[in-house]
């Protein structure tokens, strides 16, 4: 007699609800201070991006790929204060596609950090280095259009995208059905 195990033997599954994805909770006014992203800084960043990206917000990151990548990234760090300890306030990252293109990704602020304009100098921070190397242009896939055009980029039809861009784009779980806005930034 054969025994079939129970389905969810076969498949394992494992369910987050928004409730067990957290981030620490640091003070809204703790000083802080940018630097580049150190490896030590991964299951941060994952962290945060997984926050946003479990209410629909942006794409996960794997660690794997966050440690492949995380030169890219810059950080805003938060002090510890008021009794409440420090932590990460934000992380964006630019991400080189072609000699004539880097990609704005990852963009991610605490939520207690936000409206304190973090998101843009994060953006700003992107773009100096992007100058740093000649970089002519910059793109972000984005649900947030109306930030990205305050930070100077320009909607653009998604036929438009550069090649490289669409075998990065390959990748993604949502490749088939993807509904981010495709934003665009000249630099000279």
């Amino acid at each position: 007699m054969s025994h079939t195990p129970h389905p969810s033997l076969l498949e394992p599954r494992v369910t987050l609800s928004l409730e067990s994805i957290a981030v620490p909770d640091i003070h809204p006014d703790a000083p802080l201070s940018f630097r580049k992203a150190r490896l030590s800084d991964i299951d941060a960043v994952h962290e945060l991006i997984g926050y946003w990206a479990a209410r629909g917000l942006m794409l996960v990151r794997s660690k794997a790929l966050l440690a492949e990548t995380i030169r890219d990234f810059h950080l805003v760090l938060a002090e510890p204060h008021g009794g409440r300890p420090g932590g990460l306030g934000g992380v964006c990252g630019l991400h080189m596609l072609a000699p004539d293109l880097a990609e704005v990704r990852g963009l991610a602020i605490h939520p207690n950090m936000q409206g304190r304009g973090l998101g843009r100098d994060l953006v700003a921070a992107c773009e100096r280095e992007a100058r740093e190397i000649d970089l002519p242009a910059l793109f972000a896939w984005t649900y947030q259009q109306g930030f990205f055009e305050k930070c100077g980029f320009t909607r653009i039809d998604k036929t438009n995208l550069h090649p490289k861009v669409w075998s990065e784009c390959q990748r993604c779980a949502f490749f088939e059905n993807c509904n981010e806005i495709a934003m665009y930034r000249e630099l000279r």
